[in-house]
């Protein structure tokens, strides 16, 4: 009954939150098409892609690049087909290699020998001059060996383990040229099949000699995402009703010795209009996944490097050790900027377009390859809908903060399960909306209580902010079973401020204007000390006392105080000028902050209280503001809350006893932060340190030449002053033996 009750009460959050239910299982269906969740679907890919990167190269696969030092040693691009030919060669006789692949296209003849033009000089004088025409042709027959750049092109591919690249194109006005390598399957092999395949026009393929003396041929011709993001290669493409290989394909076929591709069905499933069951592809005892389209996505090992890359022009010269490249299998591509195959990816914003294929003949050796399955879609559905109504139940009936912590924890388990299907199943499953409904429905129901549930937090406020701090109100709000504010012991830091000569400048206003000085000053001093996580105990007329660590626990009070002291500082030096305008004398405030155990809760009388601070810390703090008269700095802190901002350069003031205290206790004027601190100001306290040694060491004459230096250095320091003076008295009043360089100070 009392959940029915509670559901009732939340009418609003439910219908909202099924709302973003219903338009994200539409979405994840098919029914609908929202854009946002497909780019933030393709973000988290890449974000855990780029988190799960495996480590270190893959030495099966080399790439030899046609890179810039190439051109400049062998000349610009295209190199003649003798140079390839040598190329060819000299990888397989030499180094050995087991298969070669080419990402690039043959389509035209090299007529760069000349051999062309010797052949027509050849003829015109066979017409005119037969016996020197004669002459002619056997030279050129003779010379046509090594002139015959495709030939000697060709005869380097025969009977080698070499793959030719070639490109498709979706023009459909173009018209083919060269010749193609035989197809995987003829396009009747799937008529019962409804499969999208990537359907292409036209192609630029390799000349027929060519196509005819290798292993086998591929395009290598890959289509980015709608981001321009590389993510994916079709595996098969169709083209005039024959279904031909990628080039990765039939290099990984090459490399396995699989000739045959074989395509694979999920049982069971059925066939309909929007599901082919086409799921994988076999090379071998290789299962490759596909999705919808038939392409595999991309299983990119790291940045650019991930394989190993050998200039064309080392190899030709024979500088690559032999290791490198001995039963490799070997890509031909090339990573210079004026060639074009410079493609954006996840992994890396500029990436050479043959280490893409590279990934591809990797994963498919491997068996790495990432799955990305119709049945997908059911299993997102299904997730979304089992988080949703949990969210849409659970958050309502409960309070912020145990909200926050199933809000979280749903979002780590989905996460959890998503990674663990990535990384161990090789599974990619959407992530995106379900994180995205998670967030909606949280969004939803902290907004609704926020504007509904304050009214509640108004109350509370009305009935203790007059004696209870608002951070206080904020968590009573939060948690009001566990209010309590009886007094506990806690690690705390307290700050007490006041007005220097304050009896001075109140004697010249009237009551109005001494009380409007007041509002003026204490109203961005209290800003100051709200922004630092502050909380203000009391107002003593011209005196603020505030302390850090309650309410709310603060495990860097001290840090924040002191943050504070400098800004409230900060702050009086900018109302100087606004003082100054309505004929106020300057105003200065001295600052004392300590750091130590205090009693902390509701304290006073059965006709007041307040909560507030108390204890020997507390005393101490407001006897470390009085010492600022006396030392003429604006803040002094203790030794205890030096130790607890070590990111902070200090000044050491002295040793003292204060009144009502047997113990002494360092005390400090901060400076700024270390990383902050001049080399000026930090010699200046080096000899400061010195100078302080030795008067506590009773060497008054070089303490004093000290402190005269020093003075020199720092004219507006009236501390040194102070120190020869002191000097001076302890000369004609020496202190007693069992001195210890404590000074007491026996004013309040």
């Amino acid at each position: 009954m009392r959940i029915f009750k509670l559901i009732s009460q939340h009418t609003v959050r439910f219908v909202l939150s099924a709302a973003i239910l219903v338009l994200l299982l539409l979405n994840a269906t098919g029914h609908v098409h929202l854009s946002a969740i497909q780019k933030l679907e393709l973000f988290t890919y890449d974000t855990r892609l780029n988190l799960l990167l495996p480590e270190g190269r893959d030495a099966r696969i080399v790439i030899i690049d046609i890179d810039e030092k190439s051109l400049q040693a062998e000349g610009r691009w295209p190199w003649g087909r003798n140079k390839l030919a040598n190329l060819v060669n000299t990888l397989f006789d030499d180094y050995q290699i087991k298969v070669l692949g080419f990402d690039m296209v043959f389509a035209e003849k090299d007529e760069s020998s000349g051999l062309q033009h010797l052949n027509a000089i050849k003829t015109q004088y066979l017409a005119t001059d037969p016996a020197l025409g004669q002459a002619l042709h056997q030279a050129v027959e003779a010379l046509k060996p090594t002139l015959d750049f495709d030939a000697l092109f060709a005869n380097s591919l025969k009977n080698r383990n070499v793959v030719l690249g070639y490109v498709f194109s979706h023009d459909a006005a173009a018209i083919g040229t060269g010749a193609l390598p035989p197809a995987s399957f003829d396009a009747s092999h799937f008529k019962a099949k409804p499969i999208q395949w990537v359907t292409e026009s036209s192609y630029s393929a390799n000349l027929a000699d060519f196509q005819a003396h290798s292993q086998a041929g591929g395009y290598f011709n890959i289509n980015p995402d709608a981001d321009g993001i590389m993510r994916r290669v079709p595996m098969l493409v169709q083209h005039d009703r024959k279904i031909y290989q990628s080039l990765a394909l039939a290099m990984a076929g090459a490399a396995l010795g699989a000739k045959n591709v074989e395509a694979g069905f999920a049982e069971g499933l059925g066939v309909g209009k929007r599901y082919a069951g086409l799921e994988w592809l076999k090379l071998g005892q290789q299962r490759i996944p596909v999705d919808k389209e038939v392409a595999a996505l991309i299983p990119y090992r790291g940045p650019q490097g991930s394989f190993q890359y050998l200039s064309a022009t080392d190899v030709l010269a024979h500088r690559v050790a032999p290791e490198l490249l001995k039963n490799k299998i070997v890509l031909v591509g090339t990573t210079a900027a004026g060639l074009l195959d410079l493609r954006a990816t996840p992994v890396q914003n500029v990436y050479a377009g043959v280490e893409i294929h590279a990934n591809m003949i990797a994963g498919i050796l491997d068996n790495n390859i990432k799955e990305y399955p119709a049945y997908v879609v059911g299993a997102e559905a299904l997730m979304l809908l089992l988080t949703g109504l949990l969210l849409i139940i659970g958050l309502p009936l409960l309070n912020p903060l145990k909200a926050t912590m199933l809000t979280l924890a749903m979002t780590a388990l989905v996460t959890l399960l998503n990674l663990l299907a990535w990384q161990q199943a090789n599974l990619v499953l959407p992530l995106a909306s379900i994180l995205l409904l998670i967030a909606a429905i949280y969004f939803i129901n902290m907004t609704y209580g926020f504007f509904v549930e304050s009214r509640g937090k108004r109350q509370l406020a009305n009935l203790f902010g007059q004696y209870v701090p608002p951070e206080l109100v904020d968590e009573m709000a939060e948690h009001p079973d566990a209010i309590s504010l009886e007094g506990e012991n806690r690690e705390m830091t307290v700050l007490f401020s006041d007005v220097r000569g304050f009896t001075h400048i109140s004697e010249g206003l009237d009551p109005k204007a001494l009380g409007q000085l007041m509002n003026d000053l204490l109203t961005p001093m209290t800003q100051v000390i709200h922004q630092h996580r502050g909380t203000i105990d009391k107002y003593m007329g011209d005196a603020v006392m505030a302390f850090w660590g309650a309410p709310l626990p603060d495990p860097h009070h001290a840090k924040h105080a002191l943050q504070a002291a400098i800004g409230m500082i900060h702050a009086l030096e900018k109302l100087q000028e606004d003082f100054a305008n309505k004929g106020l004398p300057p105003i200065n405030i001295g600052v004392g902050i300590n750091t130590g155990l205090m009693v902390v809760g509701n304290m006073g009388s059965a006709f007041r209280m307040a909560y507030t601070v108390m204890g020997d810390a507390v005393n101490l703090g407001s006897r470390l503001e009085s010492l600022t008269k006396i030392y003429n700095v604006p803040i002094i802190v203790s030794e205890f809350t030096v130790r607890q901002v070590p990111e902070f350069a200090f000044r050491p003031l002295d040793w003292v006893r204060v009144k009502g205290r047997d113990k002494p206790v360092m005390i400090y004027e901060p400076i700024c932060e270390i990383l902050q601190l001049d080399k000026a100001t930090n010699g200046h306290l080096k000899l400061y340190d010195e100078a302080l040694k030795l008067y506590r060491n009773r060497n008054w004459d070089l303490a004093e030449m000290q402190f005269i230096h020093l003075q020199k250095l720092e004219p507006s320091r009236a501390l040194y002053a102070l120190y020869i003076a002191r000097i001076a008295h302890f000369r004609q009043y020496p202190p007693a033996n069992y001195w210890d360089g404590v000074f007491n100070i026996e004013t309040k």
